[in-house]
């Protein structure tokens, strides 16, 4: 999921903007990591329920990553205040978006899911431009978020509107629950955008959203799912969890902050691209799942509208047509 942690949109700071290879190689790892989270999720939906499936992600992920803080001797977040943030850090930016998209995919495949979730960043410039002084909507942005709000619409095709009320099909809801999730990671990166000016390094940001999102989901998914009384996963489904909460959780937060670090984040957003793409081709591949043409169509739109945010691609352009 791309979810995916943007705590540092809008706070670029002067790095080298140009990735070199092993950047580069990063970038593809995390992309087949959290686009294989949308795959895994698909195999996983067929025995457990959402919010076991979520705590056991986070959880796992919890456990791997204060092992790493704690070995490589990083200070753990003290003060009420701090963790008060990383309550509100890990239920926006784990527990509301990890729920809807596991919700979601009980009706829709991993492919499709994962293309929806790649308009968080239009939502972010939204929420963003809303709410913080320093991110102001530009003409440009407005064009952007346009193109892509249209490329989500063609993704989510004429029929979901046209059942829009009280008779929507289960199909429609699952696609407006990935979107749901996408709004929650945009007001997630909004928010965290406090933890730079509190000192909290990136890594320990993450430790405290996914202990703080442990700490919120296991009462809830024991009170709403009875875990305890569920049959035991297979050894498929189980291996599966593993992998869900150790690579595309844990892992893929490592690399996402060295990636960060290393070259910032504007440029750590392009996995929002390369992850539809890995989710898509594991979908098909391995489970089947067919992509249709407005899934393209839909793609390329959001594509264009981030690239008219980003602005980059437009500036290359006008360079190479000079």
């Amino acid at each position: 999921s791309v979810g995916s942690s943007n705590f540092e949109v809008g706070d670029e700071i002067l790095i080298n903007q140009r990735m070199d290879a092993k950047d580069w190689a990063l970038l593809l790892l995390l992309s087949f990591l959290w686009g294989g989270s949308f795959f895994l999720i698909d195999v996983i939906v067929l025995e457990l329920p959402p919010l076991t499936i979520v705590t056991l992600r986070v959880g796992i992920a919890a456990i791997v990553l204060w092992t790493v803080l704690l070995i490589k001797g990083y200070e753990v977040p003290k003060s009420f205040k701090l963790w008060r943030a990383f309550l509100m850090l890990g239920l926006l930016n784990n527990v509301i978006p990890f729920s809807l998209i596991v919700w979601g995919q009980n009706h829709i495949g991993a492919g499709l899911a994962a293309i929806i979730n790649a308009s968080t960043p239009l939502f972010t410039v939204l929420i963003a431009g809303a709410f913080l002084v320093d991110e102001h909507m530009t003409p440009q942005k407005v064009i952007g978020v346009l193109v892509g709000l249209f490329g989500v619409g063609v993704l989510i095709g004429a029929d979901a509107f046209a059942e829009l009320g009280l008779n929507m099909s289960l199909t429609t809801l699952a696609q407006l629950a990935i979107l749901g999730a996408a709004i929650s990671y945009g007001c997630a990166s909004v928010f965290g955008r406090r933890f730079k000016s509190l000192g909290v390094s990136p890594f320990s940001t993450a430790v405290g959203q996914v202990t703080a999102a442990t700490i919120i989901l296991l009462p809830m998914s024991y009170i709403v799912e009875r875990p305890d009384q569920l049959a035991n996963p297979s050894l498929v489904t189980g291996l599966a969890i593993v992998c869900l909460g150790v690579f595309c959780t844990a892992l893929g937060y490592l690399l996402y902050f060295q990636i960060l670090s290393s070259s910032g984040a504007t440029n750590v957003v392009l996995v929002t691209f390369l992850v539809p793409v890995t989710a898509a081709f594991l979908g098909w591949l391995i489970l089947g799942e067919q992509l249709h043409g407005r899934y393209v169509s839909g793609m390329v739109l959001i594509g264009l509208g981030l690239a008219a945010i980003d602005g980059r691609p437009w500036e290359k352009l006008r360079a190479v047509l000079r």
